[in-house]
């Protein structure tokens, strides 16, 4: 049901080059790039992410309450893309593994506070 998430950002390069090397991670790649953003996917079929100078041209702020998650394959992959985040410069919000017998995530915010978290279900 989920088309597309857009993130803000007030620093794009910056933001491109964070979320170039951690999508990298999920075989995500730029599918398009404009003046105010660039969006990512891994299929065309499948949601893709962006990220955005706001439209308005006020600064972004990432929004209390609000996250994005990733879905992979495995809870290698979780660890391996949550650990790039905070490679990255991200900062840890939960360290991955297990939240429940079917659930494992790890979660954490992009260099411009936004949240995401990267889970998969066994």
């Amino acid at each position: 049901m989920i088309g597309y998430v857009t993130l803000g950002t007030n620093d794009l390069p910056r933001a491109a080059a964070f979320y170039d090397a951690l999508l990298a991670e999920i075989g995500a790649k730029r599918t398009m790039e404009f003046e105010r953003g660039i969006i990512w996917g891994a299929a065309a079929d499948k949601p893709s992410l962006g990220i955005l100078k706001p439209f308005d041209g006020k600064p972004a702020t990432a929004g209390n309450g609000v996250m994005v998650a990733l879905g992979v394959d495995s809870h290698e992959k979780v660890d391996r893309v949550h650990k790039k985040a905070l490679e990255l410069g991200g900062k840890d919000e939960g360290p991955a593994g297990p939240r429940s017998d079917t659930y494992y995530a790890g979660y954490f915010r992009d260099l411009d506070g936004n949240k995401l978290n990267v889970f998969c279900r066994s």
